[in-house]
């Protein structure tokens, strides 16, 4: 009688469903760029706007079944839409492909409109519009919602686990190590206010870095105003790595380099997650740029391809966070672990 065992083969992780991919117009590029580091396509699609400002959204092929992930940039200079035009015409994508009889679908929004309207900052008569965003989805039927690095952990607890659940992809090991490559990194990382610092700390561990922190005073009355930044921490005679998960109108980031400067820190790079760069946010970090040249010290600015600049300065770099997106995808879609994903070296 043999008694050897046989070896069992490896279990292999079936699909929830078969893939598909599409996206809103305002994300295409983002989507495309996914597409192609995945081997596939978008399905077609077709986005209309009536003169009313009215939206909608037609999907030209077989969906029944499918895991569907729909792909939306809510914010960044690719088309005259705001925020909220986008974010309707995803509700618009979400409720086709629901109504098509998708099994599951993801809406893919790297950038989660509403993030920081998170709580209610002292006053009372305002609302919770991360909330709100993620109920909408919800009833949309969405059944995730993957975004990337959100201003709060928090917000996860908004969505009605029974209806859909939010996938926060972090980026801090991958991008860390891409920094360490380009030489952008410091000895000191400093988070530009202490709400971000354990943030911050993951990046400072990862990089074996000091670790320093901005308390930020603002002013609530007044929509992106900083008027006092005090340092928690040393930088004197030391390269910074400024890192931040969101610069709007780069007020807070002027703040902050005028801060440490004052401090005696020797470089600056600034590295973040969203580049909105809205209103005068370029004119203010070529600014910093013509700063750094007169005095004889360096700067540079990091951002990632969750909103895509074009015809950037040199001192300008874009980290492009589409591999590591279409990783997540295919774990997702294979019932893998995007945890795992996050943890792998890149």
């Amino acid at each position: 009688m043999n008694t050897k065992m046989k070896k069992k083969a490896p279990r292999q992780k079936n699909p929830r469903a078969p893939i598909a991919l599409m996206t809103c117009e305002s994300g295409r590029a983002f989507a495309e760029s996914v597409a192609s580091k995945m081997g596939t396509t978008l399905l077609p699609t077709n986005e209309t706007w009536f003169a009313c400002g009215e939206g909608k959204f037609e999907i030209g092929a077989n969906v029944r079944g499918h895991d569907v992930y729909i792909f939306q940039s809510t914010a960044g200079p690719q088309d005259d839409r705001s925020i909220y035009d986008r974010f309707l015409m995803l509700l618009h994508a979400i409720e086709a492909a629901a109504l098509s009889d998708a099994q599951y679908i993801t809406a893919v929004v790297p950038y989660y409109p509403g993030a920081r309207q998170d709580k209610r900052k002292g006053r009372t008569r305002e609302g919770i519009s991360a909330g709100l965003f993620a109920r909408m989805m919800q009833s949309a039927g969405t059944d995730r919602v993957m975004t990337v690095e959100i201003h709060n952990d928090s917000i996860a607890g908004m969505f009605n686990p029974s209806m859909s659940h939010l996938e926060n992809v972090f980026l801090t090991r991958q991008l860390v190590s891409w920094l360490r490559r380009q030489k952008l990194t410091g000895d000191v990382v400093v988070s530009p206010d202490v709400g971000y610092l354990e943030r911050a700390r993951a990046y400072a561990e990862e990089l074996s870095a000091d670790l320093a922190a901005l308390s930020k005073e603002r002013d609530y009355s007044k929509p992106n105003h900083v008027f006092r930044s005090t340092l928690i921490g040393e930088v004197k005679d030391r390269d910074v790595l400024l890192v931040d998960d969101i610069i709007d109108t780069a007020g807070s980031v002027v703040s902050a380099i005028d801060e440490l400067k004052k401090q005696g820190a020797r470089n600056i790079n600034v590295a973040c997650v969203h580049p909105l760069f809205n209103g005068s946010a370029w004119q203010r970090l070529t600014d910093i740029r013509t700063r750094a040249e007169n005095e004889g010290w360096e700067f540079n600015m990091v951002g990632t391809s969750v909103i895509c600049h074009e015809n950037t300065p040199h001192w300008y770099h874009t980290f492009h966070i589409e591999p590591l997106i279409a990783q997540v995808l295919e774990k997702i879609n294979s019932r893998g672990s995007v945890t795992g994903v996050h943890n792998e070296a890149p």
